[in-house]
Protein backbone atom coordinates (compact mmCIF):
# COMPACT_ATOMS: atom_id res chain seq x y z
CA UNK A 1 0.00 0.00 0.00
CA UNK A 2 2.61 2.50 0.44
CA UNK A 3 4.16 1.66 -2.78
CA UNK A 4 0.81 2.54 -4.30
CA UNK A 5 0.31 5.61 -2.42
CA UNK A 6 3.54 6.81 -3.23
CA UNK A 7 2.92 5.50 -7.53
CA UNK A 8 -0.20 7.83 -6.83
CA UNK A 9 1.57 11.23 -4.68
CA UNK A 10 3.60 11.03 -8.08
CA UNK A 11 0.87 11.04 -10.67
CA UNK A 12 -0.38 13.58 -8.85
CA UNK A 13 1.94 15.77 -8.50
CA UNK A 14 2.64 15.68 -12.03
CA UNK A 15 -0.37 16.74 -12.52
CA UNK A 16 -0.84 19.65 -10.53
CA UNK A 17 2.47 21.16 -10.68
CA UNK A 18 3.65 20.08 -7.27
CA UNK A 19 7.15 21.40 -6.70
CA UNK A 20 9.31 18.67 -7.56
CA UNK A 21 13.15 18.89 -6.55
CA UNK A 22 15.09 20.66 -9.23
CA UNK A 23 18.99 20.63 -9.67
CA UNK A 24 21.04 23.56 -7.52
CA UNK A 25 21.64 26.53 -9.88
CA UNK A 26 25.24 27.14 -11.64
CA UNK A 27 27.13 29.17 -9.49
CA UNK A 28 27.29 32.85 -11.39
CA UNK A 29 30.75 34.72 -12.23
CA UNK A 30 31.75 36.29 -9.28
CA UNK A 31 32.29 39.75 -10.06
CA UNK A 32 36.10 41.16 -9.47
CA UNK A 33 36.32 42.85 -6.87
CA UNK A 34 38.89 45.89 -7.66
CA UNK A 35 38.62 47.18 -3.36
CA UNK A 36 41.47 44.65 -3.28
CA UNK A 37 43.90 46.20 -5.94
CA UNK A 38 47.13 47.10 -4.66
CA UNK A 39 46.46 45.18 -1.13
CA UNK A 40 45.75 41.34 -1.68
CA UNK A 41 46.41 41.35 -5.10
CA UNK A 42 47.97 43.27 -8.17
CA UNK A 43 46.06 45.54 -10.84
CA UNK A 44 46.62 46.79 -14.14
CA UNK A 45 43.90 49.42 -15.41
CA UNK A 46 43.98 50.51 -18.51
CA UNK A 47 41.72 53.23 -20.10
CA UNK A 48 39.81 56.35 -18.10
CA UNK A 49 40.49 57.34 -14.89
CA UNK A 50 39.27 56.11 -12.34
CA UNK A 51 38.04 52.96 -13.96
CA UNK A 52 37.08 49.75 -13.01
CA UNK A 53 36.95 45.91 -13.70
CA UNK A 54 33.73 46.41 -15.79
CA UNK A 55 34.26 50.07 -16.89
CA UNK A 56 38.05 50.22 -18.34
CA UNK A 57 39.11 49.33 -21.80
CA UNK A 58 41.94 46.23 -20.56
CA UNK A 59 41.81 45.21 -16.44
CA UNK A 60 44.17 42.59 -15.40
CA UNK A 61 44.67 41.51 -11.74
CA UNK A 62 46.79 38.98 -10.39
CA UNK A 63 47.30 37.40 -6.67
CA UNK A 64 49.41 34.35 -5.54
CA UNK A 65 47.08 31.19 -3.79
CA UNK A 66 49.27 28.46 -2.82
CA UNK A 67 51.45 27.64 -5.51
CA UNK A 68 49.47 28.96 -7.92
CA UNK A 69 48.71 32.66 -9.23
CA UNK A 70 45.24 33.49 -10.22
CA UNK A 71 44.54 35.68 -13.13
CA UNK A 72 41.39 38.28 -13.90
CA UNK A 73 41.20 40.15 -17.24
CA UNK A 74 38.49 41.68 -18.85
CA UNK A 75 38.05 43.76 -21.65
CA UNK A 76 35.96 45.85 -23.70
CA UNK A 77 35.64 43.72 -26.67
CA UNK A 78 33.21 40.65 -28.04
CA UNK A 79 36.46 38.64 -29.11
CA UNK A 80 39.34 38.15 -26.78
CA UNK A 81 41.23 39.63 -24.08
CA UNK A 82 45.22 38.21 -22.95
CA UNK A 83 48.22 38.78 -21.07
CA UNK A 84 51.50 37.81 -22.36
CA UNK A 85 54.49 37.56 -20.26
CA UNK A 86 57.57 39.15 -21.89
CA UNK A 87 61.55 39.27 -21.71
CA UNK A 88 61.09 42.28 -22.75
CA UNK A 89 58.76 45.05 -24.38
CA UNK A 90 58.22 43.86 -27.64
CA UNK A 91 55.93 41.33 -29.14
CA UNK A 92 57.89 37.77 -30.03
CA UNK A 93 58.53 34.94 -28.01
CA UNK A 94 56.08 35.39 -25.52
CA UNK A 95 54.08 33.37 -23.37
CA UNK A 96 50.28 34.24 -23.53
CA UNK A 97 47.05 33.33 -21.86
CA UNK A 98 43.71 34.58 -23.49
CA UNK A 99 40.14 33.88 -22.62
CA UNK A 100 38.33 33.13 -26.19
CA UNK A 101 34.51 34.42 -27.02
CA UNK A 102 33.20 31.71 -29.14
CA UNK A 103 30.42 31.23 -31.12
CA UNK A 104 28.49 29.24 -28.76
CA UNK A 105 28.41 31.96 -26.07
CA UNK A 106 31.45 30.78 -24.13
CA UNK A 107 34.73 32.03 -23.22
CA UNK A 108 37.80 29.69 -23.18
CA UNK A 109 41.46 29.99 -22.06
CA UNK A 110 43.93 29.10 -24.58
CA UNK A 111 47.48 29.09 -24.28
CA UNK A 112 49.12 30.82 -27.23
CA UNK A 113 52.95 31.47 -27.95
CA UNK A 114 53.68 34.66 -29.93
CA UNK A 115 56.26 33.93 -33.13
CA UNK A 116 57.48 36.66 -34.33
CA UNK A 117 53.79 39.03 -34.90
CA UNK A 118 51.17 35.70 -34.54
CA UNK A 119 50.20 33.61 -31.71
CA UNK A 120 50.62 30.02 -32.17
CA UNK A 121 48.14 28.10 -30.19
CA UNK A 122 49.83 25.49 -28.08
CA UNK A 123 48.07 22.16 -26.82
CA UNK A 124 49.65 22.08 -23.61
CA UNK A 125 47.71 24.38 -21.27
CA UNK A 126 48.62 25.64 -17.76
CA UNK A 127 45.37 27.20 -17.03
CA UNK A 128 42.73 25.29 -14.23
CA UNK A 129 39.38 26.54 -12.21
CA UNK A 130 38.76 28.44 -15.55
CA UNK A 131 35.60 30.06 -15.78
CA UNK A 132 34.45 33.24 -18.43
CA UNK A 133 31.55 35.26 -18.92
CA UNK A 134 30.17 37.46 -21.79
CA UNK A 135 28.15 40.02 -20.61
CA UNK A 136 27.47 43.94 -21.77
CA UNK A 137 29.65 43.27 -24.63
CA UNK A 138 32.69 42.04 -22.53
CA UNK A 139 34.74 39.25 -21.99
CA UNK A 140 36.09 38.35 -18.44
CA UNK A 141 37.67 35.40 -17.23
CA UNK A 142 39.29 34.40 -14.45
CA UNK A 143 41.77 31.06 -13.82
CA UNK A 144 44.93 30.02 -11.68
CA UNK A 145 47.97 28.21 -13.39
CA UNK A 146 51.15 27.37 -11.72
CA UNK A 147 53.78 29.68 -10.34
CA UNK A 148 56.88 26.69 -11.03
CA UNK A 149 56.37 25.01 -14.05
CA UNK A 150 59.06 22.27 -15.80
CA UNK A 151 61.41 24.14 -18.11
CA UNK A 152 59.51 24.58 -20.96
CA UNK A 153 60.13 27.26 -24.08
CA UNK A 154 56.20 28.15 -24.36
CA UNK A 155 55.68 27.90 -20.66
CA UNK A 156 57.63 30.61 -18.10
CA UNK A 157 58.16 30.49 -14.27
CA UNK A 158 56.06 32.95 -12.90
CA UNK A 159 58.21 33.18 -10.16
CA UNK A 160 60.87 34.76 -12.14
CA UNK A 161 60.08 38.68 -13.20
CA UNK A 162 58.54 39.54 -16.67
CA UNK A 163 57.11 42.46 -18.53
CA UNK A 164 53.15 42.24 -19.33
CA UNK A 165 52.08 42.58 -22.59
CA UNK A 166 48.24 43.75 -22.63
CA UNK A 167 45.94 42.64 -25.78
CA UNK A 168 42.34 42.47 -26.92
CA UNK A 169 40.51 41.99 -29.98
CA UNK A 170 37.64 40.57 -32.00
CA UNK A 171 37.23 36.81 -32.69
CA UNK A 172 36.55 35.01 -35.78
CA UNK A 173 34.11 31.69 -34.93
CA UNK A 174 36.36 31.67 -31.41
CA UNK A 175 39.58 32.01 -33.17
CA UNK A 176 41.23 34.96 -32.09
CA UNK A 177 42.47 37.90 -34.73
CA UNK A 178 44.77 41.23 -34.30
CA UNK A 179 44.28 42.89 -31.44
CA UNK A 180 42.30 46.19 -31.33
CA UNK A 181 44.97 49.08 -31.37
CA UNK A 182 48.39 49.40 -33.14
CA UNK A 183 50.31 49.37 -29.61
CA UNK A 184 48.62 47.65 -27.33
CA UNK A 185 50.05 48.87 -23.64
CA UNK A 186 52.87 47.08 -21.91
CA UNK A 187 54.02 46.94 -18.32
CA UNK A 188 56.41 50.31 -17.26
CA UNK A 189 58.75 47.65 -15.80
CA UNK A 190 58.47 44.19 -15.19
CA UNK A 191 56.12 42.46 -12.90
CA UNK A 192 56.74 40.29 -9.53
CA UNK A 193 53.63 38.41 -8.46
CA UNK A 194 55.01 38.87 -5.02
CA UNK A 195 54.67 42.57 -5.03
CA UNK A 196 50.78 43.75 -5.41
CA UNK A 197 50.45 47.45 -7.01
CA UNK A 198 47.65 49.36 -8.69
CA UNK A 199 48.63 50.16 -11.46
CA UNK A 200 46.54 52.88 -14.05
CA UNK A 201 47.46 53.50 -17.68
CA UNK A 202 45.26 55.98 -19.51
CA UNK A 203 44.67 54.91 -22.87
CA UNK A 204 45.54 57.35 -26.02
CA UNK A 205 41.70 59.44 -25.54
CA UNK A 206 43.69 60.46 -22.30
CA UNK A 207 47.32 60.90 -22.57
CA UNK A 208 46.74 64.24 -24.88
CA UNK A 209 47.93 65.89 -22.56
CA UNK A 210 50.20 63.75 -20.65
CA UNK A 211 53.40 63.51 -23.13
CA UNK A 212 56.33 66.09 -22.09
CA UNK A 213 55.76 67.18 -25.64
CA UNK A 214 52.13 68.89 -24.80
CA UNK A 215 53.55 69.88 -21.86
CA UNK A 216 56.57 72.08 -23.19
CA UNK A 217 54.03 73.01 -25.69
CA UNK A 218 51.25 74.47 -23.37
CA UNK A 219 53.76 75.88 -21.43
CA UNK A 220 55.40 77.71 -24.30
CA UNK A 221 51.63 79.06 -25.49
CA UNK A 222 51.25 80.33 -21.83
CA UNK A 223 54.45 82.14 -22.16
CA UNK A 224 53.87 83.31 -25.68
CA UNK A 225 50.15 84.53 -24.25
CA UNK A 226 51.27 86.06 -21.29
CA UNK A 227 54.29 88.41 -22.83
CA UNK A 228 52.31 89.31 -25.97
CA UNK A 229 53.09 89.82 -29.26
CA UNK A 230 55.76 91.92 -30.19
Amino acid sequence: FLVLEFYLVMIYSDYTGYPFPTAPPVDPFAKIRVDDCGKTKGCFRYGKPGCNAETCDYFLSYRRIGADVEFELSADTDGWVAVGFSSDKKMGGDDVMACVHDDNGRVRIQHFYNVGQWAKEIQRNPARDEEGVFENNRVTCRFKRPVYVPREETIVDLHLSWYYLFAWGPAIQGSITRHDIDSPPVSERVVSIYKYEDIFMPSAAYQTFSSPFCLLLIVALTFYLLMGTP
